[in-house]
Order: structure tokens, then sequence, then C-alpha cells
């Protein structure tokens, strides 16, 4: 016969797994977007809801055509602002909170941009200030909490284009919970027949 202290000190060292395990299961899966307007086909106004955001209070314009120093990360198309590019008519909303990781940035030296991120009205952080030049550099967000709107703020609101726009939403998959079960019913399994033995 076992002694108490034995197996419980056998299932103490089982907590960590298990508690693994769950956590892994049970976690949402990510999903990765990368904007890169060359599925958008003729030029004109991003579409209200494209890419699974919210455009509609922007006036962003994506278009193929004239390079430098408008050059695009990749493809061909790209987005840019109009003259009037203030943080109303820059802004981008996110149907879903989700975790900015940045974007690529071309345009006239001299030329400077900064996003600030909000989450549920409140800004909760701002990236670098970014120096455009025709290489496409990217700015990172620099924040890895959630965030529901980006607001856009430049210099020159109309003399630099984004491409490549970067994002992770968080997004529980519908058998994410029946897959944490299973899990929990595998540990549970399994610490039964150590038991037995």
């Amino acid at each position: 016969m076992r002694k108490p202290f034995a197996r419980l000190s056998r299932l103490a060292g089982l907590v960590p797994f298990t508690l693994a395990l769950g956590l892994t299961l049970a976690a949402p899966l990510a999903s990765a977007t990368v904007l890169t307007f060359d599925d958008l086909g003729s030029d004109g106004l991003v579409p209200v809801n494209y890419g699974g955001l919210d455009w509609s209070a922007s006036s962003w314009f994506q278009y193929a055509g004239e390079q430098a120093p408008f050059t695009p990360h990749s493809g061909d198309h790209r987005a840019t602002l109009g003259w009037d590019g203030s943080a109303d008519t820059s802004a981008i909303g996110f149907t879903t909170a989700s975790v900015f990781s940045g974007a690529w940035f071309a345009g006239y030296q001299g030329v400077s941009i900064t996003i600030d991120l909000y989450y549920g009205g409140t800004r909760v952080g701002s990236t670098s200030t970014l120096d455009l030049s025709d290489s496409p550099t990217f700015l990172a967000s620099g924040y890895s909490g959630a965030v529901d709107r980006l607001v856009f703020r430049s210099n020159d609101p109309a003399n630099f284009v984004m491409d490549d726009l970067s994002f992770t939403s968080a997004v529980p998959e519908p058998g994410t919970g029946a897959l944490a079960l299973a899990g929990l019913g595998l540990v549970g399994l399994f610490m039964r027949r150590r038991r037995v033995d």
C-alpha cells in the first residue's frame, strides 16, 4: 500500500503540467492579418469594411501607379490620406479589439508620421515619430495591448503612403472550449491511471 504523502507528492508534480496544458488548450487562437491593398483592384477610397477594419470615418485612398517617393513595400497598391488628413479623417477602427503590430510608410523627406493607439476612447499608446524617405520603413506599434482605433498624425498628411498594415485579432474559435475540455479530460485520465498503478 502506498503512503498518502508519496501519492500527494506525485500529484503535486503534475500541477504545472496540468496548468500549462489547460491554458494552452483554452487560449483563444490568434488570427494575424496583413493588409496589402493589392486585392482591391481599381483605385479609389478604401472600402468601408476592408480587411475587417472600419474605414468609414477616414479619407484613406488606395492606388497603384506613380511610385517614388511613394514606394509600396509589397505589390503595387498602397494607401494615402487626402489633404484633409486630420485626426478625424485619418482614423481607422477595429471591429474586433486587436493588437496592432505596425505598418510600412514611404514619402517625401521632411514628412513625419506618428500613430496614436486607442482603446475604449482612451489613448493607450503612441508609436515613435517616423521621418520618411522614398524607401519604405516599418513603423512598429511599440504597444502589445489591445486597441480598437488608430489615429494617424503627420506634418504633411497627403505626402506619404502606407502599406502592409499588420495586426492580430484575438478571436476565440468555436472549438476552443471543446479542445480545453478534451485536454482536461486527458489529464484526468492520466492522473487516474497513475493512481491505479
